[in-house]
């Protein structure tokens, strides 16, 4: 019998004699004389008093009893839930591996279908994304890192702006004059009017207005004043070059690859010196009066060039090309949703937006709401840099065939090589460092770095290779994550539909204005000129993070043994080093590396 039975029986049998002692008190005192002398006689009040008080003390005991009772209750109730919600999360343990919470079990759920089926692309991380899922859910209330939003700056050496200073006279452009038609993308063709500005001052001729080169990969028929102020560009640089809009009637009549004025990107070398220039172009300009430039990109070397000629490629870059109206606009709008609650404009909007950034300010003043700091990354993984890198990216043989093929048809070239000269393996090249990192691969690097969950992500590029769903892991670990495409409506974008250089500005303002931008291949035009425009512009506030891949592939080839803490840990000094900015060295692009004296001013 248990405890509780015997305290309720006892609790009865008090309740018994009490009332039984009552009853033969009162029988007795009409019983025999015999019965009368057996016990004292007491008076009916006092007796009356003894019996209350008798009364008060069983109800007192019954009341205690039923309170230790219920105590007992209560904590055996709570033992039995605990054994039951222990049961529960030892269960859920196990079956979901140590995702420790609900945000963390979602995300296990949308990583689930990297791991079906055949090898495919996400499958290669699948143990890693798990675990940085599980990162990020444990530390979703943690603080991140203090320097993560910050770029490393010594005081000692910080640089402002100025190549806008000018210290000469304004050229004649008497020697002739030097059409440029211009390839690539917008990144590559912003570098090759750069260089055609320099080689008109170089070889002292007129510049027509650049034009740019229709390509089977961008397909974009967009031109110079589609995508920049045109009546800007012409009239800053005019104290430097004489420039025209259009070659005069008498020379636009001439045959120019008859009489030996087409020169192509196969006839210059890649970064040239201006030596090559003086002595192969300056000769066709002064016999024929105009000279074309055909495919011209990146043929102008960095090194060695005069002073005053390298500030001028700076001063066109960082202040002669602003984008055109619509895109400014536009692009003030994606700003605006980017921020969210932000009440004033960034450092760097009038840079990019002009005056359109002023509607920035007014679109939210007077509102008090926390300001919505982003991260924007560069995820340069399109086809024809997924094929182009002759890498491969965990897709097994349909993979290989797709950008066999692709080869075949958009770079014959490189297709050609692969077949008739022995390449370094793709295990060899990503040892290297020259394949760049996957979607996957960014996201590893983005957690651990300690971007939490809640991190507002803008991702920049075009079509990434293998569609939305590459884009898995990112959205799923981390789910603020938007594109332009998201941000803005199909009536806003239908402007810039089916020109891939205007969408390609947006883009670049986006990851520019951003409070901090990652790219994830270093060899990108675009993240090249994002970084420097950040630079030149940002006073040191405007960190960009600059993986080294070479330590990265030695860390991702790994992916099957490591621990996420050491993976952290690796990842973070690997970055961290190539954080810190340094002035231009010999060689490197005054776009990427503008802390030069050329370019820009020591403060002190």
């Amino acid at each position: 019998m248990s405890s509780n039975h015997l305290l309720i029986e006892s609790d009865k049998e008090h309740e018994t004699l009490d009332r039984s002692s009552a009853s033969n008190f009162f029988s007795g005192s009409l019983s025999t004389p015999s019965s009368r002398q057996s016990s004292p006689r007491m008076e009916p009040s006092r007796f009356l008093k003894k019996m209350k008080r008798k009364g008060e003390k069983a109800w007192y005991k019954r009341k205690r009893v039923k309170s230790l009772v219920g105590v007992i209750g209560l904590i055996c109730f709570f033992f039995v839930v605990n054994w039951f919600m222990l049961v529960r999360l030892q269960y859920h343990g196990r079956k979901t591996n140590a995702f420790v919470n609900s945000s963390s079990v979602s995300v296990k759920k949308e990583l689930k279908k990297f791991g079906k089926g055949k090898r495919s692309q996400y499958g290669v991380y699948g143990r890693m994304l798990a675990l940085a899922a599980h990162a990020l859910a444990e530390g979703q209330n943690k603080r991140e890192p203090k320097d993560l939003w910050r770029e490393p700056v010594v005081p000692a050496s910080a640089w402002m702006p100025c190549a806008d200073q000018r210290n000469w006279e304004p050229s004649g452009g008497n020697n002739g004059y030097i059409l440029v038609t211009a390839n690539g993308g917008m990144n590559q063709q912003r570098v090759a009017i750069c260089n055609a500005v320099v080689l008109a001052r170089l070889l002292n001729a007129t510049l027509v207005v650049p034009k740019f080169m229709y390509s089977s990969v961008w397909r974009d028929v967009s031109q110079f004043s589609d995508i920049y102020q045109e009546e800007h560009f012409i009239n800053y640089l005019t104290p430097d070059i004489r420039m025209v809009k259009e070659l005069p009637n008498k020379l636009q009549s001439l045959d120019l690859e008859a009489i030996g004025s087409v020169v192509t990107d196969v006839d210059i070398p890649k970064e040239s010196k201006p030596s090559f220039y003086l002595k192969n172009i300056i000769p066709i300009l002064l016999r024929n009066g105009v000279v074309h430039l055909l495919g011209f990109g990146n043929r102008l070397a960095f090194d060695p060039i005069p002073f005053q000629l390298q500030r001028l490629r700076c001063r066109c870059n960082f202040h002669a090309l602003q984008f055109a109206p619509k895109i400014q606009e536009t692009g003030a709008l994606l700003l605006r949703r980017l921020r969210k609650h932000e009440g004033h404009s960034g450092p760097l909007d009038h840079y990019l937006v002009g005056p359109y950034a002023d509607s920035i300010m007014k679109e939210k003043r007077g509102q008090s709401a926390k300001a919505s700091r982003y991260l924007a990354i560069h995820l340069r993984f399109e086809i024809d840099m997924v094929a182009h890198s002759l890498c491969e990216f965990g897709g097994g043989e349909e993979e290989r065939q797709e950008l066999e093929k692709y080869r075949e048809i958009h770079l014959p070239a490189l297709a050609h090589l692969k077949k008739t000269t022995k390449l370094p393996s793709p295990a060899e090249i990503r040892s290297e460092g020259l394949c760049p990192l996957t979607p996957e691969e960014a996201v590893l690097m983005l957690a651990a770095l300690g971007f939490n969950r809640k991190t507002h992500v803008f991702v920049a590029g075009a079509q990434i290779y293998g569609g939305t769903r590459r884009l898995g892991a990112l959205n799923s670990l981390y789910p603020y994550l938007v594109t332009k495409e998201n941000l803005l409506s199909a009536t806003e974008l239908e402007p810039f539909k089916n020109f891939s250089s205007q969408l390609a500005a947006l883009d670049f303002i986006g990851c520019t204005a951003a409070n901090a931008f990652a790219m994830t291949d270093s060899g990108s035009q675009l993240s090249s000129l994002v970084s420097g425009y950040r630079i030149y512009y940002g006073g040191g506030k405007m960190p960009t993070i600059r993986p080294n891949k070479r330590r990265l592939a030695a860390i991702f080839v790994k992916n099957s043994t490591i621990e996420w803490k050491v993976f952290e840990q690796r990842v973070r000094k690997a970055v961290r080093q190539t954080k810190h900015i340094q002035s231009r060295s010999k060689g490197r692009s005054v776009y990427r590396y503008p802390r030069c004296k050329e370019c820009m001013c020591p403060t002190d």
